[in-house]
């Protein structure tokens, strides 16, 4: 018996500290962001903050493990992002990809977490093949996708009687699959699409764009970009009086991209977006605690990334384990709840269902100051707003 108490005593000393350390290793959670360059103001240091107030709301820690939020800059090459995803996951123990902000950067991390088995959320990106070629089992699209700003500011548009269009597209994933899916609404409701011309990333004149889109004699210039893209070209299509003889229409626009132009230039405009501080008492509460950090008020990136954050955890808290098909079995069958979505939901091919919302851009008369530019046209409901599953290319929906 005395034998049989120190086997199990000297047990217990050299066990205890592997399980100690075990126990107490952060949990990682890796964000690859534009930090510098188009999408700094959608994504950025803003991103990284909205991330970290998801873990302190959490508590800031989960399986007795401290939680620490990691962020890298891929400045716009998706060969950066993979490599920051494999140095991440290999290297340095991360558990799971919260962001990575842009289409093409985010196609290339996300291989990366499919081959390692790693969970990733994607909050900035809009490419609709993230949910169906390029779908992964632990891969979900959080925010919105150019389906749903298609369907949202592409179809308003059309039903205006704005029903041939000509785009000004950004030359890379997101831009094209933004057309395409805006062409395929345009059509589908008697609409033409005149013609089409792509522009580099990052472009800082547009004039030679824009003079084919006016001699198009199209209704409707839509800009298939987004950040300082989509401010330059607004900006430079006034300047060449485009604006009152075409329309022009920002198939994604973010609230930092309105407070640059000014409503004086962005009035009047649509767009559709998954959130807006300006919503309800619960946004607003968000909205101003961000604010107070990052002077700003968030975009719906922003946002999105405190939901994805803290939807992860909990699910992680509720598996009692940080094991990919565990978390992610919980996050699937989990109704989603906070300040960014309602009654949300993860289908089987990634994609987060929930509302999106139609907004007009405000005259200066109608604004009670900086911030407040929207003006709600309409909710759309994630069942709408979102590809329906029986269109799906995700070789894990079963048809």
């Amino acid at each position: 018996m005395n034998t049989l108490r120190l086997a199990t005593a000297v047990a217990a000393i050299l066990f205890a500290p592997v399980a100690w350390a075990q126990n107490t290793a952060p949990l990682k959670l890796g964000a690859i962001l534009d930090m510098s360059g188009t999408y700094a103001d959608i994504t950025g240091e803003g991103s990284v903050y909205a991330a970290k107030m998801a873990v302190e709301d959490f508590g800031g820690e989960v399986l007795g493990r401290r939680i620490e939020i990691l962020s890298a800059d891929h400045l716009n090459k998706a060969d950066l992002a993979s490599n920051i995803a494999r140095e991440w996951i290999d290297n340095q123990n991360v558990e799971a990809l919260i962001d990575v902000a842009a289409s093409a950067t985010a196609l290339a991390a996300n291989e990366v977490a499919k081959a390692r088995g790693k969970i990733i959320m994607l909050s900035g990106p809009g490419a609709t093949r993230l949910t169906n070629e390029a779908c992964g089992p632990y891969t979900v699209h959080y925010n919105y996708d150019t389906f749903a700003l298609a369907n949202g500011t592409g179809l308003a548009a059309v039903k205006q009687g704005f029903d041939s269009w000509f785009f000004l597209t950004a030359d890379y994933a997101f831009g094209l699959d933004l057309e395409k899916d805006t062409t395929n609404v345009v059509k589908a409701t008697g609409g033409r699409v005149l013609g089409s011309v792509r522009h580099p990333l990052n472009t800082s004149d547009f004039s030679s764009f824009l003079l084919q889109a006016q001699a198009s004699g199209a209704k409707v210039i839509g800009l298939a970009n987004a950040g300082s893209d989509t401010v330059n070209a607004i900006k430079q299509s006034a300047e060449f009086g485009i604006t009152g003889k075409q329309r022009l229409v920002t198939l994604l626009a973010f609230i930092t991209d309105i407070d640059t132009l000014g409503l004086n230039t962005a009035q009047g405009l649509i767009l559709t977006e998954g959130f807006y501080w300006d919503l309800n008492d619960e946004t607003r509460a968000f909205s101003k605690r961000f604010q107070t950090k990052i002077n700003r008020m968030p975009t719906s990136a922003q946002a999105s990334i405190y939901s994805s954050v803290l939807t992860y955890l909990k699910a992680v808290k509720a598996a009692k384990s940080t094991e990919a098909a565990a978390v992610m079995g919980e996050m699937k069958k989990t109704r989603i709840d906070d300040m960014f979505v309602k009654g949300g939901y993860i289908r089987e091919d990634g994609r987060l269902i929930h509302d999106m919302y139609l907004f007009e851009v405000k005259k200066p008369s109608e604004s009670k100051g900086r911030w407040d530019n929207y003006r709600l046209l309409a909710t759309i409901p994630g069942e709408t707003a979102f590809q329906p599953l029986s269109l799906s290319r995700c070789p894990l929906v079963k048809k």
